[in-house]
């Protein structure tokens, strides 16, 4: 089985931090969003990974898989030159997965279950074309939604106006069949069938193959954590932080820690307060502030702050008063 990372979004939502580093190299809780799904894959049997990149950035992409997991992966990349959906954005990959099994994973969504349960929930399901992650959600028509009788899924939307149900798609999907699916998605590409938004959805093709005769189960997803959206990254950063243990600041003078912080290398906190719930990048410098619930980037500079549910980018500089910050890289403020 390969896994299959889609990862060429332009993380607009993420902006201004997606104008420095594609989204998928934003940072939470000690290393970047792909580090997190890299990591969590590095615990199941798979050992070959598609990553689709695209835009101009995506070379630090590249970078990163191979250097921190080169030697526990064999990683194809495969470029999606125009972003026109998931769908599309899967379809890239045909050549790199061929007829093997596949296990799909979005490259911004983060999950409390590891991906080994997954595998061993689609498993448990016994003979299918494939099994798709779903969680119950309170207004499912902002999702793709699966209508399920006697535990296989009758239909799929991306979406809809009027949910047939409320179980939304979560953002995992192992798929057997991956001929059916490549096919199905060839018809969307070729005959140009654009669903919502209008782009080539994962869901269309998915429905497509219930239109042909497959059979597709479910699993429940626990929490997920969308982490396209600042919100939700901090969200994603807090439950993640409270599942390590609290580093050490390379340089820690007249201060409190209050856990869980994860520190970077080389980090220098004076005369401050910082935690709960703070990832600190490589390099930053914290001096005479308070700072709680969030993510300060690599070589960012606070002095005389108070902030919580923020992030500040890379390089960024913070010097004065404000509470809550969303600061890309290279920024300087003076409040």
């Amino acid at each position: 089985m390969k896994a299959v990372i889609p990862a060429a979004g332009q993380g607009t939502r993420l902006y201004p931090h997606t104008h420095t580093k594609p989204k998928a190299m934003v940072r939470l809780a000690g290393r970047p969003i792909l580090g997190h799904i890299l990591e969590s894959l590095s615990e199941t049997p798979i050992d070959e990974v598609v990553i689709v990149v695209g835009g101009t950035m995506q070379e630090q992409i590249v970078e990163y898989a191979r250097s921190e997991y080169g030697d526990r992966f064999e990683f194809s990349f495969v470029e999606q030159e125009n972003a026109e959906g998931l769908g599309h954005s899967v379809y890239q990959t045909r050549d790199a997965v061929g007829d093997e099994r596949m296990l799909i994973l979005l490259g911004d969504m983060l999950f409390e279950n590891g991906y080994g349960d997954f595998l061993e929930a689609h498993a448990s399901n016994g003979e299918t074309d494939g099994s798709i992650g779903i969680k119950p959600v309170e207004e499912p028509q902002h999702y793709g939604v699966a209508e399920v009788e006697d535990d296989s899924i009758v239909s799929l939307v991306e979406k809809p106006d009027d949910p047939p149900s409320n179980l939304a798609i979560s953002g995992v999907y192992v798929i057997e069949d991956s001929r059916g699916l490549f096919d199905a998605l060839e018809h969307l590409v070729e005959d140009d069938v654009r669903g919502a938004g209008d782009e080539y959805q994962l869901t269309d093709a998915l429905s497509r193959m219930l239109d042909e005769g497959a059979t597709l189960t479910t699993f429940e997803v626990q929490d997920w954590y969308d982490c396209g959206r600042p919100e939700t990254l901090l969200e994603a950063n807090r439950v993640l932080l409270s599942q390590l243990e609290t580093s050490d600041a390379d340089t820690l003078t007249n201060s409190v820690v209050v856990p869980p912080v994860d520190f970077g290398d080389d980090v220098t906190v004076s005369n401050s307060v910082v935690g709960p719930n703070v990832s600190i990048d490589d390099g930053a410098t914290i001096e005479t502030s308070l700072v709680s619930d969030a993510i300060v980037g690599k070589n960012a500079s606070l002095d005389r702050v108070n902030l919580e549910e923020s992030i500040v980018g890379t390089n960024a500089e913070v010097d004065g008063k404000p509470t809550n910050l969303n600061l890309g890289d290279n920024s300087s403020i003076d409040l």
